[in-house]
């Protein structure tokens, strides 16, 4: 807005293009849409560097196979749904647990845990028992450190168990994750149930199965088990007898331990002996610069010698509260204070109230029984920022001076960016000390934060409205307010959250199954009538949908809820959803988009469970082609194509075709797991590469070439256009030198660059790129290459969005062209490329030349899917308007009305009407707007 010098922020970027663990986003526009932009942008990073998730594995690859735009974002093991916020959670756990450097002597129970993973099987699991507070956490995270370190050939999966009924807590999720860490270190791809039920009845198959592919031992550490509702009835797999390299470690307070475990081999915690008190309160005491008298030490020996006063939670908040008194307060007026506590949740009482009176006002005293109590009921905790924006009170300073202190003295701790008790002692002090009147209290601080999330929620929308955006729900809102409805018991307002799509499919998609089907059933639905009602909101929305962005956004709730009802075994249902999610893709998208290969490959997986394997077989090997194409042959999501179509071959007992495509997918996963690792560093690396490779083979090789225009790629994945644009012009100009202009390496180069520009939109620079990429890819390639047909394609779409349909129509025949001697003149996929070219004769109101394209794309369509198909119905609707047009109402009311039947006969399989406007054929227009003088436009409604 002028308000900022050009030449400061030229100077900007200009350093930040030279650091190395910087990214620089580049935004022009709303202050929400940019704030979005970053919080993606975050949110990637964590998963890539920190979680090193696969998801977001990229290739260096030809930029022309993915030019429209980027790639969707996969899931880390194929069709199972994975949540980068509980792995964090968990690293974060196993990170706190393990952060005192004091052990306590915990060497004799190392060798206690060690003889459990030599004793030969089968053997029962481990229990390891003690008091609440008594270091059971801090002893597992620093055995689990060791055995890393020793033993490295040893799988170790561990979940952190937090507080009773937050997410941590949930058994379904306990265990989908930790088959899926099997199945990552498996390198196995296999469908997994989501039905809680199912999940945890088959867990020990999995188990059985995934530990006999594994070289070494597996370790199963489960802390705090006993804090899982109905953990008895829900982990009975530990009943089991575990597989021969298998060994489970599970921990439990003694008092609530479930009686039938209490029969196995049990590792209990000892009270803390003298020294271990002595060397606690020492090392609190000498972080502050305190020094205790003798007799101070005498007496706090005698004072922790119960039960209750000589755990290792009690002894180390005694310390800091010591230690807070510093040289400057009566210590033993403190240590008199601390004498009258008898246990943890006392201690903390008396932690708090010194907090209390360290505060300087009224008000901040009152802030702080706030921040507490709505923390304490919250599912998973709060944000600093969410605490700002709910008390508008409070200032910054404030904020950070109370969570400094809590956190120093153990109260709070943060998980996930959330503030959240560090202790279950912690919060039931906090309960008895600020909520003693019991639920009504507890209720009015829910309500507080319902009112927050739901306010949220609105806004959130409204952003996504405002700005044509695929306005996401964030995790946030989808994890506190269900389930804030759900502990107030108001049915109504949980049903009509759940009705909102965004908050479901944020749930589903970060594979909450089981809590999104404990909701529903909350509510008194029923599988079928759940499935109704989420497809009549999804037409609801669809009406108000306009765009290419809002199309894509509608594309991904159909498959969401196709995916959804599979998983719910109402396979009849859920086809309906997933075909009208592939046409809006196919249509707002390309039919050669990877989402278009999501879609068929969702698509497919129901007729699999459907035992309709000749339909499934056809949409898996069109997935696997788009994705070939886009993707280059050894990319993850191409091994997931192999892995289904493998799965499927068996289930046929084709098993020697099986085995093929298995090998072929294995070896893609091997290669990909050996290339692992964040794409800020590996671009680096190369950059590090090329610097070697230049001084010791000399600046010009054609190696080197293909190096540069690598990182061109990778900068261009990472939208640093500028410097991608910089690699990339390097390599095209260092080929042409080396290998000559017409060199098909060239042409790579060339077709980079003018995706580099249209994305720029520097569309005669593209153009100009283009042509010549073409050029020398005709002369150079076979007539169906692939590169050739991407770069056809990509002029074609480009001249069709500057205007120049003349120069478009060839391109858009010869692609038609290559498909058929790619596939043969009766492949579906010549029908998608005649509609192409149909509508853009329409587009140029020729409407005589697009009617026979539509009749031949009718027939393949009708040969090779049946006359009851979508893409059929979709084709006769775009004819009814030609007819129409030519005035032939007659002909054109027939031909609608078999578009109607075909559209009601799919809506039938979920009992509702889906009003279409968009086509899997390719590009569409409604008979509705048949009198409009702009009916054909390229995307969206016609």
């Amino acid at each position: 807005d002028g308000r900022v010098n050009p030449v400061s922020v030229e100077q900007l970027i200009e350093q930040i293009s030279y650091m190395n663990k910087a990214k620089m986003i580049d935004h022009n526009g709303s202050v929400e849409e940019g704030a979005y932009e970053i919080y993606n942008c975050v949110e990637k990073i964590i998963k890539q560097d920190i979680l090193g998730c696969e998801m977001t594995e990229l290739e260096c690859k030809d930029l022309g196979n993915k030019e429209e735009s980027t790639a969707p974002e996969e899931e880390v093991f194929g069709d199972v749904l994975w949540d980068a916020h509980d792995e964090q959670e968990q690293m974060e756990a196993f990170q706190q647990a393990s952060n005192s450097t004091c052990e306590l002597g915990f060497e004799k129970y190392f060798d206690r845990l060690n003889d459990l993973v030599a004793a030969p099987a089968p053997i029962p699991p481990l229990l390891v028992s003690g008091g609440p507070g008594s270091g059971k956490s801090l002893l597992l995270s620093k055995w689990i450190q060791l055995q890393q370190k020793h033993s490295p050939n040893t799988l170790i999966l561990y979940h952190f168990v937090g507080r009773p009924m937050s997410t941590s807590s949930e058994s379904a999720l306990i265990i989908k994750r930790l088959t899926l860490k099997l199945m990552q270190h498996s390198w196995l791809v296999s469908p997994l149930t989501l039905d809680p039920a199912k999940l945890l009845e088959e867990f020990p198959r999995w188990l059985e199965k995934l530990s006999a592919r594994h070289q070494g031992s597996i370790i199963i550490i489960i802390d705090s088990i006993d804090q899982i509702q109905q953990a008895e009835k829900h982990m009975k797999w530990l009943i089991d007898p575990l597989p021969v390299n298998v060994r489970v470690i599970v921990s439990v307070n003694v008092e609530t331990c479930p009686q039938a475990w209490r029969l196995w081999p049990t590792l209990h915690l000892d009270p803390l002996n003298s020294k271990d008190v002595k060397s606690l309160i020492s090392a609190e005491c000498n972080s502050a610069n305190v020094k205790l008298t003798k007799e101070q030490e005498k007496k706090l020996e005698r004072h922790c010698r119960s039960a209750t006063t000589c755990n290792a939670l009690y002894v180390t908040l005694l310390g800091k509260t010591i230690a807070c008194v510093g040289n400057t307060g009566n210590i033993d007026e403190t240590l008199q204070q601390c004498f009258q506590c008898q246990d943890t949740v006392s201690l903390y009482r008396l932690v708090l109230r010194s907090i209390q009176k360290s505060l300087h006002s009224d008000k901040e005293r009152g802030l702080l029984r706030e921040i507490l109590c709505v923390i304490g009921v919250s599912h998973n905790g709060v944000s600093e920022s969410e605490l700002m924006e709910l008390y508008p009170e409070l200032s910054s300073a404030v904020l950070a001076s109370l969570i400094h202190s809590l956190h120093k003295m153990c109260l709070l701790t943060y998980g996930c960016g959330l503030l959240k008790f560090q202790h279950l002692q912690a919060w039931e002090m906090v309960r008895l000390e600020y909520m003693k009147e019991g639920e009504s209290v507890i209720s009015a601080y829910r309500q507080k934060l319902v009112e927050y999330f739901t306010i949220q929620l609105r806004v959130l929308i409204l952003i996504c409205f405002s700005f044509n955006s695929r306005g996401r729900v964030t995790w946030r809102s989808a994890d506190e307010l269900p389930w804030l409805f759900q502990q107030q018991g108001d049915k109504q307002k949980l049903h009509k959250c759940l009705l909102n799509l965004f908050v479901s499919q944020n749930l589903y998609k970060r594979g909450h199954f089981a809590e999104l089907l404990s909701y529903w059933q909350l509510v008194g639905k029923d599988k079928s009538s759940m499935a109704a009602e989420y497809f009549d909101s999804l037409k609801e929305y669809e009406k108000s949908c306009e765009g290419e962005e809002s199309m894509v956004c509608l594309a991904d709730l159909y498959e969401t809820l196709g995916r959804f009802l599979k998983d719910l075994g109402l396979l009849s249902q859920a086809v309906a959803p997933l075909q009208r999610s592939l046409e809006i893709r196919e249509t707002a998208l390309d039919p050669d988009h990877p989402r278009v290969a999501q879609s068929l490959h969702q698509l497919a997986g129901v007729y699999v469970q459907w035992k309709k394997f000749g339909n499934a077989e056809q949409l898996y090997k069109q997935a696997l082609e788009i994705s070939e194409n886009a993707y280059g042959a050894e990319h993850p999501r191409v091994a997931r194509e192999l892995d289904a179509l493998a799965t499927l071959y068996q289930k046929q007992n084709k098993y020697e075709q099986a085995e093929q495509l298995r090998k072929k997918s294995f070896k893609i996963r091997q290669k990909a797991a050996r290339r692992k690792g964040s794409l800020c560093g590996f671009a680096l690396l190369r950059q590090r590469a090329l610097q070697l490779e230049e001084l010791t083979l000399g600046k010009d090789t054609s190696d080197n070439a293909r190096t540069l225009n690598e990182l061109g790629v990778l900068y261009y994945l990472q939208n640093n256009l500028e410097t991608a644009e910089i690699f990339l012009k390097r390599s095209l100009e260092m080929r042409e030198r080396v290998l000559g202009p017409e060199h098909p390496d060239c042409a790579q180069s060339l077709n980079n660059l003018a995706a580099l520009y249209n994305e720029k939109k520097h569309y005669d620079k593209a153009e100009e790129l283009y042509e010549k990429a073409l050029d020398i890819r005709r002369r150079a390639l076979a007539p169906d290459h692939p590169s050739l047909a991407y770069t056809v394609k990509h002029l074609a779409v480009l001249y069709k969005k500057m205007g120049k349909f003349d120069k478009a129509v060839p391109l858009y025949e010869l692609a038609v062209e290559i498909r058929q001697k790619s596939f043969g003149p009766k492949h579906p996929s010549v029908a998608t490329a005649l509609v192409n070219l149909a509508v853009l004769y329409c587009q140029m109101k020729k409407q005589i030349e697009a009617l026979p394209l539509y009749e031949r794309a009718l027939k393949i369509y009708e040969d090779s899917f049946g006359h009851m198909h979508p893409r059929v119905g979709e084709t006769l609707k775009n004819l009814a308007v030609l007819s129409y047009e030519g005035g032939d109402f007659a002909k054109a009311a027939e031909l609608y009305k078999r578009a109607m039947e075909i559209k009601e006969a799919e809506t039938l399989l979920i009992g509702g009407k889906a009003t279409s406007r968009h086509s899997s054929s390719g590009d569409t227009f409604s008979l509705k707007s048949a009198l409009s003088p702009n009916i054909f436009l390229e995307h969206g409604q016609r």
